[in-house]
This record gives C-alpha cells, structure tokens and sequence, in this order.
C-alpha cells in the first residue's frame, strides 16, 4: 500500500476511504454503527488505514469513535475529520467547543487531522477561527491542521500568514482539473499535500455509464450523483462526457483494469497529491479488492496522451477549486447552497445617521484616526485606504500578493455589508512602498476587477507601518440590483 508523509511523524495511505456517504444513507434511517465500525475495521486490516470524515456527515465521527474503541488495538488508522462553522462571527470559546465534541464522538484525546472549512473569503471570521484553531493545535488537541475547499490565493494567504496547514483538499478528477492550473505549482513551493476528492465523480466514472444515455433527474439516486451530474453539464454535457469515458474504457481494457482505476491512477499520478478520497457506503458496497490494484500498474505515455485529449475537449469547470460552494454556478447536489446554510450575516455591522450609512473592520487604526471603512451617501461608497490588517495581525505575512488578496477580500465585505460588490467599483488607488512589488499587486487587482475594469492609479508612497506591503482604496456605486445593505 502507497503511503504519503504529510510530516515527519505523520503519514497516510494514499487511497483514503471517505465517509460523506453515511449521510446519505442516513436519509433512510439510523445506519448500524457496530457494523460500519466492524467495515472500517476491513478496509484497515486491507492497508486503507486512513478514513476522511466531518462533523456534518451524520454519524461518522461517533462510528469512527465506535471503531477506535472496539478495534484500535487490533489495526492502527488515522483518521481525518472536518470542522464547517457556520457563517458569521466566532469567538475562541466556540471554536474549543467544536473541537471537543468532535474529541468525544471520535473517543480521543488528539484529532489527527483537522481540515478548516470557510464559507466567505471576505467575512475576515474565517482567520479567527483558523487562528484559534492553530492555538489548539499548540494546547495539543489537534495533531495537525488542514484546509478544505480552499482556492490557491487563499491556500497562499494561510501558508504565508504563518498558521501550519499540511494538506488542502480539493475536488479534482478527469472532469474537473482545476488544481492544475496554479495549486499544483504552489503545493510544490509549500510543501502542503493535496487531498482530491470527487476523483471518480460520484461513481459516473466507470463502465456502468459508459454509452449510457444522458439520465434524468429522477435516475440520480445518490446526493453525489447528484452534485456530479452538474459538473458534468458545466463540463460540456453528456456527450462530452461520454468521449472522456470512452477514452478511459480504451486506457483500461489495454492496461487490463475498470476506468475507475484509470481515474483515480489519473489524479494519484500528479505530483503533489498526496491522496484521492473514494467514498465507501459501509455495509452496502465494497470496493477493497477494486482499489487494491491501484498499486498494480501506472499510465504510460500513450495512456497519459489519450486521456489529455479527451480532457481538451471539455468545456473547462469555472473558477478555482472551491468556488462551487462560494458562487455561481454552484455545483453541488441542490445547485445553490440551501442544503448548507441557511444565511449569511453581514460581513461587518453597518451603523447610519441620515442620509450616511458606514462600516468599521475593527482595526485599531479607525478609532484611533476616526474613520470608517467604508462610507455609503445615496448610491455613492467610499472605501478607506486598506492593508492588510485583520485585528491586531498583518495578514499575509511578507507576501505582497497574499495582502493585497486580503486588503480587497476586506473592501470587498465592506461593499457587500453597504449593498454593493466589488463588479460595481469604478475606482481604485494603489499604494506601494516598495515598488519592486507592483507587478506582483497588480496581477492580483486584474484578477479580482477583471469584470469592473474600474479607473486605477498606482502611487508610490511609505505606509505607517513597515510590515504593510500594499493599500488600497475604492470607490464604488450601488446598481439598481444590488442587495439592500446588509
């Protein structure tokens, strides 16, 4: 069995066994947690020692805990589990508080790995909550951290802010090759893991649908078949589909395999991926011996070559990885995020006197000079001059890109809490001390304004504090379809 060292004194098999099923299956009553603590003790004894879970997939953590107990002394696991906070503010003690009872349902005293979820990049409650959790970390309640659903700026804003992330799981597969265009190359500088889930796209990767006509709602059993039916219709449809599937069926009959093993070899093979989850319904569907030739073969070149065109020809996923649970499209299983949260809160309380409407970000610069962050009149805002300031932190650490991400995800929470979005700034000014770093700044304003191509200006000018790289200032207007301010 292929292991992968996340740390020095911490590694996993590289074919993780996922529990997101549970849930599901849950949908039709209580799943016997003796007899899926007795499968998971199968898969174990098999070599597939790591198990992927979340605090939201029903059940999992307490039959994973039902299985340390009853098993632990017989086969040894790690196992992996997820913290998705709901939108909104945080506060230490709440945070502590998930954490332990994710400890009591999984029957331990250290979790070996916890991954961090974050709804919205420009509600700054995210970098508390990683921030506390990297305290625990420290205390010793947590083994090591990791992120889920994280897109590379902000994968790069952790890692350089200082908070100690060894993986970042992400969706990744032959319909879905985000990762490939810039997590890669940034695992590779870090040294963070990727995990890949998504790998054989809810089970539509392999010969039961291959020449299959396009299947109706009503044929979607599974809420994973359900959430990959939607990346297969932004992927191009059911006829390209069907091309990437027919070039996996003529991989695997020479290699002497099923497509799913082409599939997962596919994303395994990429370096910097140090593990692809495959979901295990426990009890109803095994897949051990299936999985077990993983490591009986590699893809050749000629393999590697049909794969890559039937890959070109489809329409590629939008975005970055993650995306599809923080705008549209939003591919998951309902296609919005009404299976997963209910609202989402202000980004930063708005106050109002007459005719002005304004927010503060909490730094302790606006008291200390009496200013705002932003500024609403009429349909007319004013953002401050912003850095990468979240609190008493400078986010980002020395990395310039990584603050000016930080600095507009704040203009940003700004707009968005007086009813506007970053698509209707129609100005912006620049300020760099160093001006070695404009380049690097300035990719970052393209890729955020890319749509609103607002007025720009670029100045040279020190800041008040020397760990500040970059800030920035906007001006924006409020469209008839904005949302009213939050």
């Amino acid at each position: 069995m292929e292991r992968c060292d996340l740390a020095k004194d911490f590694s996993i098999s590289r074919i993780i066994t996922g529990l997101w099923q549970i849930a599901d299956m849950e949908r039709r009553g209580p799943v016997d947690r003796e007899s899926a603590a007795w499968e998971m003790a199968r898969y174990a004894e098999a070599g597939f020692t790591t198990f992927d879970l979340a605090d939201h997939y029903g059940s999992a953590e307490d039959i994973a805990g039902t299985f340390r107990e009853r098993y632990s002394e017989q086969v040894s696991a790690e196992i992996l589990t997820k913290w998705v906070p709901p939108p909104g503010s945080l506060t230490r003690d709440q945070v502590r508080q998930a954490v332990e009872r994710s400890l009591q349902r999984l029957r331990t005293s250290q979790i070996d790995l916890l991954q961090f979820h974050a709804w919205r990049y420009f509600d700054p409650s995210w970098l508390d909550g990683l921030f506390w959790l990297d305290e625990l970390r420290r205390e010793g309640l947590i083994r090591y951290l990791g992120l889920t659903n994280f897109d590379t700026p902000h994968l790069a804003m952790v890692y350089h802010s200082g908070i100690e992330v060894v993986t970042n799981q992400v969706c990744f597969s032959l319909l879905d090759t985000r990762p490939r265009r810039r997590m890669l190359g940034f695992c590779a500088q870090s040294g963070i893991k990727l995990l890949a889930y998504g790998t054989l796209a809810g089970g539509f990767l392999s010969e039961r649908w291959l020449g299959k006509p396009e299947p109706s709602a009503e044929d979607l059993a599974t809420w994973s078949q359900m959430k990959y039916f939607r990346f297969i219709q932004a992927a191009g449809g059911w006829d390209r589909f069907q091309g990437v599937l027919r070039a996996a069926h003529r991989v695997a009959q020479r290699l002497g395999v099923s497509i799913a093993n082409v599939a997962c070899r596919f994303v395994l093979e990429h370096p910097g991926v140090g593990g692809i989850i495959v979901g295990a319904r426990l009890g109803e569907a095994d897949h051990l011996s299936e999985n077990l030739r993983l490591f009986d073969f590699s893809l050749d070149d000629e393999s590697k070559i049909e794969l890559e065109e039937a890959i070109a020809a489809l329409r590629p996923i939008p975005g970055e990885s993650g995306d599809e649970y923080r705008r549209p499209p939003f591919l998951t299983a309902s296609g919005d995020l009404s299976h997963h949260v209910d609202s989402f809160p202000s980004p930063y309380p708005v106050q109002s006197s007459g005719n002005r409407m304004w927010v503060s970000s909490g730094t302790p610069w606006e008291d200390l000079a009496g200013y705002s962050r932003a500024l609403r009149i009429g349909d007319r805002i004013w953002v401050s001059g912003t850095t990468a300031t979240h609190r008493d932190r400078v986010i980002g650490g020395s990395d310039p890109a990584s603050q000016a991400h930080f600095a507009i995800d704040k203009i940003e929470g700004a707009l968005e809490s007086l009813g506007s979005s970053l698509e209707n700034v129609v100005r912006t000014r620049i300020y760099l001390p160093r001006m070695e770093d404009w380049e690097a700044v300035a990719r970052v304003h393209g890729e955020r304004f890319r749509r609103a191509r607002p007025a720009n200006t670029l100045i040279r000018a020190d800041l008040v504090d020397g760990r500040y790289l970059v800030e920035i200032e906007a001006e924006a207007l409020v469209s008839s379809s904005s949302p009213a301010p939050r």
